[in-house]
């Protein structure tokens, strides 16, 4: 549906978008894996996988637990014909975990806590070179309206909002430069069209942004020099009294435009909403935004469409999902395809990635 769930119903992967929706789930508790090859047209080694487990445990709380890892497949350096080739194999991992209480019968709100492992940075014998870890927080919450009537249908209004990989900045080496979270904040609302018994249609909309500093624009700077010591500064290059041991043509970065990056996390939360250097037009170029919908039929048989929008200046992902579930005793299968509306191609072009969920204990509790 675009990579968007931060405001759709809840399912067993909801610890990805919002896990406050858990505490909404009619099943008791699910197990539920996912797998998503990545730059399949290249490779085939390339991968993310997801496994998730969930449980409400009574009306008013539930707790779930992911574990995420992305494989960069195997990467091989060879110096040349004689040498021996360098195998090695970029991946990055999470763990979460993730409570929700119910704060009133239509709101609930979530608190889920995640280790990263960033393996990514390629060891060319240099023993500064580490593994990135760090931890997150996400805070998150749900809202979802009591059925309500209308004139030739029921409905059922949901909405939410996430802030997610609240955290300090981490490094792959002990001297290099600190790199943010992706902390992202999500805003998302949605209605149900419940025709009948059999028949629902869901339409959700959902907007996201960056919480990160938005890099400043960066010149060079020529620092004039005083060579006699009489408090005139000249160009060194025109001066030909300068020597080899003075002080000259001293070039440094420096902010044309926009505000220093160099801040820690909680700062640059603040700051992201107000640094962009084109000013307030490129602060809401940062926000991507998303549309669905999702048919359901009996619970049983569901078709899902999304549109994802990125502006061209900030990254240029656009691309519709199509997608479709199938329900069947306790087991649920999902599949989505991906293809671009960019011109900058999705590494998920032309892929097809599926889910499948257990439902333990479907229909044990009542929302609707």
């Amino acid at each position: 549906m675009g990579d968007m769930g931060v405001a759709t119903s809840p399912d067993a992967f909801s610890q990805q978008w919002n896990s406050a929706k858990y505490v909404f789930s009619t099943t008791k508790s699910g197990f539920a894996v996912s797998y998503t090859p990545y730059l399949s047209k290249l490779v085939n080694d390339i991968f993310l996988g997801n496994v998730t487990y969930f449980n409400r445990i009574n009306e008013q709380s539930a707790f779930a637990a992911s574990f995420k890892y992305f494989s960069l497949g195997e990467i091989e350096f060879v110096e040349d014909e004689f040498s021996e080739a360098l195998i090695q194999k970029p991946n990055e991992l999470t763990i979460d975990i993730s409570y929700g209480l119910r704060l009133s019968e239509q709101f609930g709100m979530a608190v889920a806590m995640r280790y990263l492992r960033s393996d990514l940075k390629l060891n060319f014998g240099n023993n500064d070179t580490t593994t990135g870890s760090t931890f997150g927080v996400d805070i998150t919450g749900y809202y979802q309206s009591d059925e309500k009537a209308y004139n030739d249908f029921n409905g059922r209004w949901r909405g939410g909002f996430a802030i997610q990989n609240l955290g300090p900045k981490f490094k792959y080496d002990e001297g290099g430069q600190e790199n943010f979270q992706p902390t992202t904040l999500r805003l998302g609302g949605g209605f149900d069209f419940i025709f009948d018994q059999y028949n629902k249609l869901g339409v959700t909309a959902e907007f996201a942004k960056l919480l990160v500093p938005t890099p400043p624009v960066l010149g060079e700077r020529i620092e004039y020099v005083d060579n006699n010591n009489n408090g005139q500064y000249d160009l060194p290059d025109n001066d030909p009294t300068t020597t080899d041991d003075e002080e000259i043509n001293t070039e440094e970065n420096y902010i044309i435009d926009g505000q220093d990056n160099n801040v820690d996390f909680i700062y640059g939360i603040f700051q992201s909403f107000g640094d962009a250097p084109g000013g307030v037009k490129e602060e809401l170029q940062e926000f991507t935004y998303a549309l669905g919908a999702e048919y359901l039929y009996q619970d049983a048989f569901a078709f899902r469409l999304g549109y994802f929008n990125e502006h061209e200046t900030k990254g240029a992902r656009k691309f519709f999902a199509l997608g479709a579930g199938f329900k069947y005793n306790v087991m649920n299968i999902d599949l989505s395809y991906l293809f671009s509306a960019s011109k900058v191609q999705s590494p998920l072009e032309s892929t097809l990635r599926f889910s499948l969920t257990f439902n333990l204990g479907a229909g044990e509790y009542k929302e609707y």
